[in-house]
């Protein structure tokens, strides 16, 4: 009894107390506190890096592009329209408006366009038609009713204004004193801000442009014959002045002006009847001119017909498309009028007149063009042996009007994203963007979303432009299905043996530590396993020829099948083990209750111990396969491909995947291809979230059931 009660108090004075109890509580509290603030600082370090991750992906996979054409759609579809103008029966065509007018008088059955100047010259003899039922006339062009109302401008360069003082002179002269004379010539005067924006670009050019100086030298205008005559008055009115330099004036056309001035030649002003155009600038820049545009005035392009017309006196503008392509009597264009022939006058191929009407009246977009038309563009723009490449591909009768497009673009267009610029940048810098873009020949600013419906469906290409993940999507499910049909149960066959039926011996601890082990080896080291066992050793089972599938692309085993027994092998070890842990997580109660009632030890491992575990096998499967659609060391070892543009469709196809696809991108130096990468990351998570997702509903779900 006194031995009992000596061990009960050394027990009682074995534990802490006063003083010491407090200081053991403070060091646990301490360390506590120190454990806690660790895993939350991991915890937060964790979620920055996430949303680091996060915020890398979405800023590459969306923002500002700048799209560049070889050619301008533009100027295809104005050549095109153009072509069909002036292929038209019955048609005269000429630079100069007079012959145009002139011819037009003296037909009942005539019609013609061209400035208003020249219909003011011969109101006795010509009518002008309303178009959509709007006359021209100032109060119209006022209102921006007229249809047909269009600028007029003169251009000249900042290099040749201080180069050529009298230039200057005469631009100042011609803006200062342009609404003065514009009426008198058969135009309308522009407001006093496009004068006013006009001078002050000449001061900011070249300083004073009052005066000539003592440099009185010559002076050359050409182009538009619409802008030919308000020139022609001020140059009279200039020369009233006491200017005694030459200065010649040659009528050949807006577009040939253009062309004269933007080469280098000895032009100084272009007289034009619409705006420059891109592909203009870019040729004037390329000779070191900076075209500086003057507007000087309106004219309302007129639709005329002879005064012995009886029928026409308003026009649409359906019926101005017809009377001047497909119609060839006017009839055809309104039955009420007489089955005549139509009579076409029009300005020139190299007239601004006639590309304002053109694109005014036939405004058309090269994406709406017909088939049949897209596929006459195409022919026209490259070699017969491309043609019939294409054709081999897939007949031009089978092909739909987005296809044919996309090989106009292609072939033809040559567009291509040269710049890109991320979502941050496209927010908060967008006025440097556009003014990048501005100096980029035949640029176009466009905001695109690199995930996209079109990048979901299309095969991978050369192109960043066309580039999508199609393939890549259907190799990455195949194999992974085909990794899951030959991992989950070869896998969960090895977790009930070594759970329910091994011993406890050395040989099963041997596989059981080795099973632990490979769980962590680089998945590199199981790319070089499948490379030497499935690609090689086993060809003639991978590529198929045992079963005479095989083709010349996959007969060395590099195929669906062989990354698939390479990733299964990868995954193994996961799915072992965690279907160990569900298995023996099962109660040994519920074992003991089936051996009571006379069932095999098969019968309660399938009816009672499976199904408690299965939510624990799912999700270590999830893990698994988490795991093997991320990977891409061991599918660049066994052989799969960075460029494949047509669909895997079987074990022994070969394929690439999205990590494959991704890293192929990535490591492109280009930025446009780094976008697409990202698009395909985010496309990648969406797709390992919807498996997860669905693999955790089947887990609820059976997890209801037990």
């Amino acid at each position: 009894m006194p031995q009992s009660t000596q061990s009960q108090s050394v027990l009682v004075e074995g534990y802490p107390e006063g003083e010491l109890l407090q200081k053991q509580s403070g060091a646990r509290r301490q360390n506590g506190i120190l454990w806690r603030t660790l895993f939350l600082v991991s915890l937060l370090i964790g979620i920055i890096a996430l949303t680091a991750l996060l915020y890398n992906i979405v800023n590459s996979a969306f923002g500002y592009v700048a799209v560049q054409d070889k050619i301008d759609p533009d100027a295809i579809m104005l050549d095109l329209e153009e072509a069909q103008l002036l292929a038209a029966p019955n048609l005269v065509s000429s630079e100069d408006d007079t012959i145009l007018a002139e011819g037009v008088l003296a037909d009942p059955n005539a019609i013609g366009f061209f400035g208003y100047a020249y219909y003011q010259n011969h109101t006795d003899t010509l009518k002008t038609l309303s178009v959509n039922g709007v006359a021209p006339s100032a109060e119209a062009l006022d209102s921006g009713n007229y249809p047909l109302a269009r600028p007029l401008f003169i251009y000249t360069a900042a290099e040749i204004l201080q180069s050529k003082p009298q230039v200057a002179a005469f631009a100042n002269y011609y803006l200062t004193n342009v609404n003065g004379a514009v009426s008198e010539v058969g135009y309308f005067p522009t407001d006093a801000e496009n004068i006013a924006a006009g001078l002050a670009a000449l001061q900011t050019a070249v300083g004073d442009t009052t005066d000539a100086g003592n440099n009185p030298g010559d002076i050359t205008v050409a182009g538009s014959s619409t802008v030919y005559p308000l020139t022609q008055r001020i140059v009279t009115d200039y020369r009233d002045t006491g200017y005694t330099g030459a200065l010649a004036i040659d009528n050949i056309g807006t577009s040939a002006g253009f062309a004269q001035f933007c080469s280098g030649a000895e032009i100084d002003i272009v007289n034009a009847s619409r705006a420059i155009n891109r592909a203009e600038i870019d040729a004037c820049r390329k000779v070191g001119r900076e075209p500086l545009a003057l507007r000087v005035g309106t004219d309302a392009l007129v639709v005329v017909a002879s005064q012995q017309n009886s029928f026409l006196q308003n026009i649409t503008i359906e019926q101005l498309q017809a009377i001047f392509t497909t119609a060839e009597t006017w009839a055809d264009v309104d039955s009420a009028w007489p089955a005549e022939p139509i009579k076409r006058f029009i300005p020139g191929a190299d007239s601004g007149t006639l590309d304002f009407f053109v694109e005014t009246v036939y405004d058309m977009d090269l994406q709406n063009l017909p088939k049949e038309a897209l596929i006459t563009l195409l022919e026209a723009n490259v070699s017969a042996g491309l043609i019939r490449r294409f054709e081999s591909e897939m007949p031009f009768a089978e092909r739909t009007q987005e296809d044919v497009y996309e090989l106009v673009l292609d072939r033809v267009i040559e567009r291509e994203a040269v710049n890109t610029w991320t979502l941050s940048d496209s927010i908060f810098k967008r006025q440097e963007i556009e003014a990048t873009v501005a100096t980029i020949p035949n640029g176009e600013l466009t905001f695109r979303s690199w995930v996209s419906m079109d990048f979901l469906i299309s095969p991978q290409s050369s192109n960043p432009e066309r580039a999508g993940i199609r393939s890549a999507i259907f190799g990455s499910l195949w194999v992974i299905l085909i990794t899951l049909l030959i991992a989950l149960p070869i896998g969960v066959g090895a977790a009930i043996y070594l759970e329910e039926y091994a011993k406890d011996n050395g040989i099963n601890r041997l596989i059981q530590t080795n099973i632990n082990n490979l769980a962590g080896v680089p998945s590199i080291i199981y790319g070089m396993l499948g490379l030497a066992i499935f690609v090689r050793l086993l060809e003639p089972l991978t590529s198929g020829a045992i079963f005479g599938v095989v083709d010349s692309t996959t007969a060395n085993g590099r195929t669906i099948l062989s990354a698939s027994l390479t990733l299964a092998l990868l995954v193994l070890p996961l799915i072992i083990i965690n279907a160990q842990e569900a298995i023996r997580a099962v109660p040994k109660s519920l074992r003991e209750a089936g051996y009571g009632l006379g069932a095999t030890q098969w019968q309660v491992i399938w009816a009672h111990v499976l199904p408690s575990a299965l939510p624990g096998i799912l999700t270590g499967n999830i893990l698994a396969m988490s795991r093997a659609i991320g990977e891409t060391a061991p599918l660049v070892v066994v052989g799969a491909s960075t460029f494949v543009s047509i669909d895997p469709s079987g074990p022994f196809a070969k394929f690439t995947s999205l990590p494959v696809q991704i890293y192929q991108w990535a490591s492109r130096p280009q930025d446009e291809f780094r976008n697409i990468a990202a698009a395909a990351i985010i496309v990648l998570m969406v797709m390992l979230l919807s498996l997860n997702a669905a693999a955790v509903l089947l887990r609820n779900q059976y997890g209801k059931r037990v």
